[in-house]
């Protein structure tokens, strides 16, 4: 409704900085902005509910981030970030049995210990607490919908979506304008996929040279489970089963807390098969007889899933536009070798605060911070994914087998020796290409959840806490409303019913028997903001936008 002439002007308030997204990148850059200058005035725009709402990860976390950032966090009481990583395992899954790959084996950088357990949610919460304090304004509940532009083209801030918008489009009673906030920089971290990332990518042509974004969904549970399976500490990777040929992934499993297990299951967006579905994968994972009795006697909490940028070195765009500076995951600064990006996050958005800080000084504002684009990769950053550039080429190449011994194979050659035989692998096409038609797959049929160790969609977006409004504009948008009954069902069986996490997409028949009169129906209340549809869409149709501020999932400890 931005461009309604009928609606009142919106109020717009000025800030040196201004931040989209309250995770641990966007926070991170707000307390170093302050740290640096308390006189900056900084604003953190967060379209979740609370501080940490839509934060999802494992997580354990390679604390150099911290260090940097926050030197006394294992001193203070309030931090939530307290398991120390004691066991650390790797596997490879059989459907009855596992192969444990012994340490010594492993990269160095793949192991854990020195890292910590714990919730990435609940660390959002406490360095939002730290960020407040320092005079940083956050605004939780409210979602940045638009990029502001100058007279030259330049980001000037960026504006939150109106509020009581009806399903017809029209404002309801109650309705509130949206506000626009505007800086002299605006730093985008709103993880992977984010809605403004994908505008400014798009409108600079910032990833004109680079190759494409890859991404994985992961998929998360957290139990509470028995003392006698407890074993606090305990980091468990698996790779192999349940995935067959044609996708790839692996498994986490992690102890922490008060007898808490944080299980997951990443699946690989490049899968060809369209009638997998991640969700089932990961529910038909728990069963393996090395994992299923980690939960007997347990209780599922929550659960949540979210996409993961995958791409890593080659496939970060350029950073900067004028204006502004992609940051995080928006960035694409997750491992993907070590399932880890807070680090990098953090790292990352204290780099920009840095160079937006020295911008500031020097009386500049709404240019380029072209410092933070040619530095980044010398940084820690850089040298950290660097040595893991090449293991999703040579997984998506090669298959598992052959495809992980490569990989393992060329992180000891960057370990031992700085460099790689296979120097700097491209991409495959992006993940929307990748599915072959039904007619030449073999249908995966999955069992029925017990309900005890193994569960449906709608009990698990129950566990998620997911609201939205039911009466607005639906956020999942379709370029052409025809496409997945014409074009996705009979070709690929509709694959959206299937990689959606949350139940969002069904194909509805007026004859069930017959399977007469197909309709697309799209449940957009369960969407838990995990953007698949947005990736993975064979006809590249589903266009994921920001829902009215506040809705979503509200993970409390994810």
């Amino acid at each position: 409704m931005a461009d309604d002439p009928t609606l009142p002007a919106r109020e717009s308030m000025e800030y040196d900085v201004v931040i989209v997204g309250a995770g641990p990148a966007g926070l991170a850059a707000a307390i170093r902005l302050k740290s640096l200058d308390p006189n900056i005035s900084v604003v953190i725009v967060e379209k979740g509910s609370t501080v940490g709402a839509h934060i999802l990860s494992g997580a354990v976390i390679d604390p150099i981030g911290l260090d940097r950032l926050t030197p006394d966090w294992r001193s203070d009481v309030e931090c939530p970030l307290k398991t120390q990583v004691v066991t650390d395992q790797f596997y490879f899954l059989t459907e009855k049995a596992g192969v444990h790959l012994p340490n010594w084996a492993m990269p160095k950088l793949m192991g854990n210990h020195g890292n910590y357990i714990g919730s990435l949610g609940a660390i959002a919460r406490w360095l939002g607490a730290r960020a407040e304090a320092l005079g940083v304004e956050i605004y939780p509940g409210f979602a940045a919908t638009e990029l502001l532009f100058g007279d030259k083209g330049e980001v000037v801030g960026v504006a939150t979506g109106d509020m009581g918008v009806g399903r017809d489009g029209h404002p309801k009673a109650g309705f509130t304008r949206g506000m626009e906030l505007r800086g002299k920089y605006v730093l985008l971290a709103e993880g992977a996929r984010g809605s403004l990332s994908k505008q400014a990518v798009a409108r600079y042509g910032l990833d004109s040279a680079s190759g494409p974004q890859k991404y994985g969904i992961g998929l998360k549970e957290l139990w509470q489970i028995a003392d006698d399976r407890f074993s606090p500490g305990l980091v468990r990777h698996t790779f192999g089963w349940p995935l067959s040929k044609g996708a790839s992934g692996g498994s986490f499993l992690y102890h922490y807390g008060d007898r808490l297990v944080s299980v997951g299951f990443v699946v690989h967006l490049n899968y060809q098969n369209p009638t997998l579905s991640p969700f089932d994968e990961f529910q038909r994972f728990k069963t393996h007889p090395l994992v299923r009795g980690t939960f007997d006697g347990g209780k599922r909490i929550a659960y949540g899933a979210r996409v993961i940028a995958s791409g890593g070195w080659q496939s970060a765009p350029k950073l900067v536009f004028p204006g502004g500076a992609l940051i995080g995951c928006s960035a694409g600064f997750v491992n993907f070798a070590r399932i880890k990006g807070s680090h990098n996050a953090i790292l990352s958005g204290m780099l920009a605060a840095e160079k937006a800080h020295a911008a500031l000084v020097a009386g500049r504002a709404n240019d380029e911070l072209t410092d933070y684009e040619n530095s980044w990769r010398d940084t820690e950053i850089g040298r950290d994914l660097y040595k893991v550039r090449n293991v999703k080429p040579l997984w998506s190449r090669y298959g598992l087998i052959l495809g992980v011994a490569l990989g393992g194979l060329d992180m000891w050659t960057n370990e031992l020796f700085k460099s790689s035989i296979f120097g700097t692998l491209k991409h495959g096409k992006p993940d929307s290409d990748t599915l072959k038609p039904l007619s030449e797959v073999t249908p995966i049929v999955y069992p029925k959840p017990d309900a005890v160790l193994t569960f449906d969609k709608a009990s698990s977006v129950y566990l998620s806490n997911t609201n939205h409004e039911e009466d607005q504009p639906v956020h999942l948008r379709l370029h052409d409303p025809d496409a997945p009954i014409r074009d996705n069902l009979p070709r690929y069986g509709e694959p959206a019913r299937l990689y959606c996490p949350a139940g969002v997409y069904e194909v509805v028949y007026a004859n069930e028997a017959t399977r007469a009169e197909p309709r697309f129906v799209i449940n957009a209340q369960n969407c838990v903001h995990c953007k698949t549809c947005d990736i993975k869409d064979p006809a590249k149709n589903i266009k994921w936008t920001p829902p009215e501020g506040g809705g979503g999932p509200n993970y409390p400890d994810l």
